[in-house]
């Protein structure tokens, strides 16, 4: 299995302990990837299926959605922007935000009052909740994500790897926006087609 950052880091471990739960008997190897990476390794034959959060996959990979997040603008409690009574408007983004590879290393900086960035949802829910951060909307800005899971040919996934899509497609605990819909439980569905 090959999983992008914010999959691994957020969801995977879920998944990964529900499977284990239904079988105990396969072995599992995780790697973390950026999503290029992902797809390199499903097309090359190095990994039964992958885990990404990209707006489209390459041709000749299949996929299915199997979670849904959201990135999000977040700040300390003390920035001025948590005191604006309007959302943010795009044009007004004058501090510059933060980017690294780590959204662990980010948010840290947030929490510490370097500046704003652009999270998931799913790296930032507890600091949300516990109000440690707080989330900025900006108007006009549509930042919800499908995150997929993908293989290659051929177009129906089968035994441990469908098993595996078929609980993080059921277990949809976090989400930012709606789920992909119920689907039968991965005893009853040893398949996943797109």
């Amino acid at each position: 299995v090959s999983a992008s950052m914010t999959v691994a880091e957020h969801l995977m471990p879920l998944w990964l302990g529900d499977f284990r739960g239904e079988h105990g008997e396969v072995g599992l190897h995780v790697n973390v990837r950026n999503s290029a990476v992902v797809f390199d390794e499903v097309s090359g034959g190095a990994c039964d299926v992958g885990f990404v959060e990209t707006p489209t996959v390459p041709a000749g990979l299949h996929s299915a959605t199997v979670a849904r997040d959201r990135l999000v603008v977040v700040v300390p409690p003390g920035h001025p922007w948590v005191r604006r009574r309007t959302p943010l408007q795009e044009y007004e983004r004058a501090a510059p935000l933060l980017e690294s590879g780590s959204s662990a290393a980010v948010r840290t900086s947030v929490l510490a009052g370097v500046g704003p960035a652009v999270l998931s949802s799913l790296a930032v829910s507890d600091q949300v909740h516990s109000g440690e951060l707080r989330v900025i909307e900006v108007d006009g800005l549509d930042l919800n994500r499908r995150l997929r899971a993908v293989w290659r040919p051929p177009r129906q996934l089968t035994g441990p790897a469908a098993d595996l899509v078929t609980i993080a497609r059921r277990n949809v605990r976090g989400q930012a926006g709606p789920g992909p819909g119920p689907i039968p439980s991965s005893r009853a569905a040893s398949a996943i087609t797109t």
